[in-house]
């Protein structure tokens, strides 16, 4: 076994470590550089090859080509299925070996997936791509799935998964300027326990910073990565920078003035493999080097953790002896997979609402049913999914489950021609130029377009004739030449600005006038330049409308089911966040239009994220919610549809009434800002958790055994559920705590386990959670670090979180929290309240406060002033304008001093004589006015 070896990496019989240091440490410096981008390069002297960092797999491999494709991760959080999402990420590990198999230098085995990003609000544009808005079911789900990706050697991985993007990153408006602010509580309970347990229990052995800065810091320098990842977390793997990140330190941060300083620093803080322009990262690197900002001892710190993977991956091993080195050609889109991703799909099915056991439909009564709607015969992909190998259409799996019996479709959309109001010409595509649109002669016919409205102003046009959609794919014409609409920029869409008159302007996705050239007789262009005139308005001619079409076909069937969602590159994607929850308009008014003519109505919500379905809440007897499911979308709903399988989908987010439930999209405070089921004190549309059966479970006695001492003990929940139905179901047993007697405001109930089972008609089975005392603690910011609060606390299992079936209370003897001592340095982000604040950096070390507008306040509650309360010493800053800073102890004036004018990160002690207070009791609340910043303080 040990012939032929040249260096001591060939070594197999070397511990890992030494055999990667060995390597490394044969690299010549350029080489050292070349290999710290996403390409590294061959070596061939040492006999490395050539290897890519980053292939999409978020619910299937992406980009290579065809591949099993599984629902949206949205839809995956909806299965609430730890043991499904580990097959999931073993089919995707051995589908990402066949790729890398094919051609190892450009797929490789490192994959950008699973996001773990929190969801506290549903409008981001990337929902699509993350698990819901709980830490424990994100954490769980995705902890699985990295499981199966890696595979279960002890040494070897499959692949490697690739957590994104740490860390507060949830939202796309000027998502790489922008900074989170987020406080220790929200942080350590919410954003970093999401991400926790794919480390700790899944061992993910990569992850990604996310573009955005957390109080003021970009995240691709921040202090946690190192500290908590690769520290705490225990993290032997790598860190990579998102896409164009590193140099967007500069370029879009404004935080450094150089490329130089951004690599030097971005290394320093845990990146270790830069995912951007290479040359200009290449030699910001010799330039750190050069200065003395890096040394070359940085530089094989980070690669030592790169290729510590790419030996776990097996690649310098004989092939004999990796489990993985040889997955057969056969396994890429293998009838299993797609049996599993059929299986995932029905998992993820969500019965939101069914009224008078309006579902499941009869197959053997139905003589004809209409399905109708904008998604009813469409499989959409989204910006991170793979090719699908194939696409079952609602339409398809519902003609295949109704074989012999009539089903009628319509979209619902209007057919219409479009004229040039200037001169009256109607338009038509020449399919001997690309399908560029032009008028035609005087008095000739127009094509027909079917018209899709998706909202907020956004519009497709189909060709009725080649079935392609408009496109300004150029950016200088208009062409029916696009299969669908996709793209980074995705040109498919356009703008309908209405006139008073009926006569209308049309956009294009990036609000450019669409004309018809000379006089409305010319070709259809993109202009670039000045006001809508006369020869950039249209007219169009409704040849047959979808709503009529759709309301002829529900009268003539004996029932209908009308299909309705989102493109998942339309109005909410990466780099766009949706304006609101709503529906598009023309969908509610198809609802509304079929249900009127067929009272016996089902609605299918196809969506990449929560909707506000109110009207359809109220109107609607059924409605069944899953995401974009993949290549068996179709077949998943026709089952669901017609009783064949229970739906078991649970929500893993709250669906809101409306975005008027929700704060500003930059509020990460759920706390302050009560969002997420742990703090919504609102009445939703529908809970978190929620989701209805065809079966019917009864509860038994909840028993508790508690096992906690301290946080490394636990409590275990146990009891029975019974399935009283004549129906085989799943159910999700979910179950949640709350504390009283806490000496902060603790969330309204938090989920801390759950399990889906299966039961037969009759079956009773046996639960048992596990709760781990350390997710009942919570941060504690007098001390900085996590506790085990002296407190009651109630569990509850159920259906769902608004579902109690079951509870039962106990006491936990942890510790209670001292009063704060306030004669230390205590850092100012430590509140306890505040208003019209928010978190910055402070570039002595850690974070600054400062008030959001022109005054703000912080909190102290629970002091102890028997160490003194004379004099309030404060590091503050003054900023280009200044302020001032007031102390109040117990609601009383206590002193207040005057801040300078200086530099933002000119930091200075100043001192506030304090007046005596006749009680010390109460709050000590500071009062920040004006541009000032305060970082830290005691008083004594």
């Amino acid at each position: 076994m040990t012939t032929n070896i040249r260096f001591p990496f060939e070594n197999i019989q070397l511990p890992l470590e030494e055999r990667v240091t060995d390597l490394v440490s044969r690299f010549t410096l350029d080489e050292k550089i070349e290999s710290m981008v996403q390409y590294q390069p061959a070596i061939e002297r040492l006999g490395v090859k050539a290897y890519k960092h980053g292939t999409e797999a978020a619910h299937g491999m992406a980009w290579l080509g065809e591949a099993t494709t599984f629902p949206q991760p949205i839809g995956l959080g909806c299965t609430w299925n730890p043991e499904l999402m580990k097959e999931i990420g073993s089919v995707i590990g051995d589908e990402a070996r066949v790729f890398y198999q094919r051609n190892p230098a450009v797929n490789g085995l490192t994959l950008w997936a699973p996001t773990v990003d929190m969801e506290r609000d549903p409008r981001w544009g990337r929902t699509e791509e993350a698990y819901g808005e709980d830490p424990k079911l994100t954490g769980e789900l995705t902890a699985a799935l990295v499981q199966g990706i890696q595979g279960d050697h002890p040494h070897y991985f499959k692949a490697v998964a690739t957590l994104k993007h740490f860390i507060g990153n949830n939202n796309e408006i000027n998502r790489g300027s922008c900074s989170a602010s987020i406080d220790p509580r929200n942080m350590k309970e919410y954003y970093q326990a999401a991400f926790k347990p794919a480390f700790v229990k899944g061992g993910a052995h990569s992850m990604m910073t996310s573009y955005n800065s957390v109080n003021g810091t970009p995240t691709i320098l921040h202090e946690d990565v190192n500290k908590v990842v690769k520290g705490e977390w225990g993290m032997n793997g790598f860190v990579v920078s998102d896409a164009g990140d590193l140099l967007g330190i500069v370029n879009d941060h404004k935080y450094y003035d150089s490329y130089k300083d951004a690599v030097a620093h971005a290394i320093k803080a845990g990146i270790d493999s830069i995912t951007d322009d290479k040359e200009k990262s290449c030699a910001a690197i010799r330039e750190a080097l050069a200065e003395g900002l890096l040394t070359e001892a940085d530089l094989d710190k980070a690669l030592i953790n790169t290729f510590r993977v790419r030996f776990r991956l097996g690649e310098f091993d004989p092939a004999d002896r990796v489990p993985y080195a040889d997955v057969p050609d056969a396994k890429l889109c293998a009838p299993e997979h797609a049996q599993l991703s059929l299986r995932a799909a029905r998992e993820s099915v969500v019965l939101l609402k069914n009224e008078g056991g309006a579902l499941p439909l009869d197959k053997e009564k139905l003589s004809s049913v209409a399905v109708i709607g904008p998604l009813a015969d469409v499989v959409y992909r989204d910006w991170y999914s793979g090719t699908l190998p194939y696409k079952v259409t609602p339409l398809g799996g519902i003609k295949r489950k109704l074989e012999g019996k009539v089903v009628t479709y319509c979209s619902g959309g209007d057919r219409i021609v479009l004229r040039s109001a200037a001169s009256g010409r109607a338009l038509r595509a020449s399919v001997s130029d690309g399908g560029k649109l032009s008028a035609a002669d005087e008095g000739a016919e127009g094509d027909l377009f079917e018209l899709t409205d998706w909202g907020w102003g956004s519009y497709t046009l189909e060709s009725k004739a080649s079935g392609k959609l408009l496109t300004s794919a150029d950016d200088v014409n208009v062409a029916a030449a696009a299969d669908e609409a996709f793209g980074w920029f995705v040109k498919e869409v356009f703008k309908l600005d209405g006139q008073d008159d009926g006569r209308f302007a049309i956009r294009t996705w990036n609000g450019k006038p669409v004309t018809v050239a000379e006089g409305g007789t010319g070709s259809l262009q993109v202009k670039n330049d000045g006001a809508i005139g006369e020869g950039e308005l249209f007219m169009k001619d409704v040849v047959a409308s979808g709503i009529a079409e759709a309301v002829a076909a529900a009268k003539a069937s004996e029932a209908a089911i009308v299909v309705v969602g989102n493109n998942p590159l339309i109005n909410g994607k990466e780099e766009i966040d949706r304006p609101g929850l709503a529906l598009a308009a023309s969908q509610n008014e198809l609802i509304r239009a079929v249900h009127a003519a067929n009272p016996n109505t089902v609605v299918v919500v196809v969506g990449s994220y929560p909707f506000a379905l109110n009207e359809a809440n109220r109107n609607i007897p059924a409605i069944v919610y899953l995401s974009h499911a993949g290549q068996e979308l179709g077949n998943a709903v026709a089952d669901v549809l017609f009783g064949d399988y229970s739906p078991a989908g649970r929500l893993n987010m709250t669906w809101y009434q409306s975005e008027e439930q929700l704060t500003d999209l930059m509020d990460y405070d759920i706390l302050k800002g009560k969002r997420t089921y742990l703090y919504f004190d609102g009445e939703p549309l529908y809970p978190f958790g929620h989701g209805l059966s065809y079966g019917a479970f009864r509860y038994g006695e909840l028993e508790l055994a508690n096992e906690a001492r301290g946080i490394g003990g636990s409590v275990t929940a146990r009891l029975q559920v019974t399935n009283e139905s004549a129906v085989a179901a799943d159910e999700v047993v979910q179950l949640y705590v709350r504390a009283e007697g806490s000496r902060v405001r603790r969330p309204l109930k938090k989920l801390v386990g759950f399990a889906r089972i299966g039961l037969l008609p009759g079956e009773t089975k046996q639960v048992e959670l596990a709760v781990p005392a350390e997710e009942l603690a919570i941060w504690d910011v007098t001390r900085d670090r996590f506790c085990l609060e002296t407190a009651s606390y109630t569990f509850t299992a159920g259906g769902s979180s608004a579902d109690a079936k079951a509870s039962a209370t106990i006491a936990i003897e942890g510790e209670r929290i001292p009063a704060r001592d306030l004669s230390v340095r205590t850092r100012a982000e430590n509140y306890d309240d505040y208003a019209g604040v928010y978190l910055d950096e402070s570039k002595e070390g850690g974070t600054c406060v400062r008030p959001t507008g022109t005054e703000g306040w912080i909190a102290f509650a629970d002091a102890d002033w028997s160490n003194g309360s004379s004099v309030l010493e404060a590091r503050v800053s003054g900023g280009a304008e200044g302020g001032s800073l007031t102390v109040r102890i117990g609601g009383e004036l206590a002193g207040s001093a005057e801040i300078a004018a200086g530099g933002e990160q000119e930091w200075r002690t100043i001192r506030i004589e304090l007046s005596p207070i006749a009680s010390l009791a109460g709050d000590l609340v500071i009062a920040l006015k004006g541009d000032v910043r305060l970082s830290a303080f005691n008083v004594r």
